[in-house]
């Protein structure tokens, strides 16, 4: 009677059994499932080309620091070196923000000069790296600086020629098989008469001839997105207004490299009104500035 009972019961246990076995199993593997889709994390970009900042007092050489700010005769050879040694900027992280700056008075002028050097991290490199974390401070101060970003270069072929447009007849230019065929007919315009000189012209001066032109004001040059400066450069060139005071010129370049941004400001104010600062020179001297610290971040 037992096996009856034991033969009766041991099915129904056995199916229990395989009915629980199958629950845990596909509970297992539907885990399994979830954590594979959510387990996958973003790869975290490489750390930027710079990891440091130079020195920005020393980053200038002193040749090139002498030709931009001459000093005055009458300073002492320890004057000089104060002078050219330069002034750092307040830094709160040296490998963060760093700057530094000059001034040189002579009878004649007033120069300025500051660098500064900014290193750009990104705090999430799995969302962008240094370097675009960089362009994205960059393309503020152009934007800052009411600056056009630059457009893609449209540069024509050499020795292209420029077409007609649609519908509209080429000019017609002169026939090469015609040969020039001199005039004979008598000429009946009357004879001129020499015009009067110019009122104010010098005594036996020829009639017509223009009076002394004055020496041309140099062009400007002005703000525009600059070529060949690192990853990316623009230049600033501010002229103050006139006035009782002389006006100054301040020229300020800034382009980025990598994941640093480098800013070069340079001032020229004479010591008397009527003078205005050279754009073209300003300019100059601070773009052969920046290209020298270009050339010392890729060293």
């Amino acid at each position: 009677m037992q096996r009856n009972a034991v033969r009766q019961v041991l099915p129904g246990i056995l199916m229990l059994t395989a009915l629980m076995a199958g629950c845990s199993g596909g509970t297992g593997a539907g885990d399994t499932s979830d954590s594979k889709a959510g387990g996958a994390t973003p790869v975290a970009a490489p750390p930027g080309k710079y990891r440091s900042l130079p020195s920005p007092c020393k980053a200038v050489d002193a040749k090139r620091l002498k030709a931009m700010l001459p000093a005055a005769a009458a300073l002492t050879s320890e004057q000089r070196d104060q002078l050219y040694a330069g002034s750092a900027d307040t830094s709160y992280d040296g490998d963060r923000r760093v700057g530094c700056r000059w001034k040189a008075q002579t009878p004649e002028e007033t120069r300025l000069l500051s660098v500064g050097f900014e290193r750009v991290v990104s705090y999430d490199r799995a969302a962008s790296s240094d370097d675009d974390k960089a362009k994205q401070v960059y393309e503020r101060r152009l934007t800052d600086a009411h600056l056009p970003a630059p457009l893609p270069s449209t540069n024509a072929t050499p020795g292209a020629t420029t077409s007609p447009a649609p519908g509209t007849a080429p000019a017609p230019g002169p026939d090469p098989g015609a040969a020039a065929v001199p005039s004979t007919a008598p000429s009946t315009a009357p004879p001129t008469t020499p015009a009067a000189p110019p009122a104010g012209a010098p005594a036996g001066s020829p009639a017509g001839t223009p009076a002394p032109s004055t020496t041309p004001t140099p062009p400007e040059l002005g703000s525009r997105v600059l070529e060949g400066l690192g990853d990316a450069a623009f230049v600033e060139d501010r002229l103050s207004a006139a006035g009782s005071a002389a006006q100054s010129r301040t020229v300020r370049i800034v382009f980025r490299t990598a994941n640093v941004i480098v800013t070069v400001e340079y001032s020229v104010q004479p010591a008397l009104p009527g003078g205005v600062p050279s754009s073209a020179e300003t300019q100059d001297e601070a773009h052969q500035l920046a290209e020298a610290l270009v050339e010392r971040f890729n060293d």
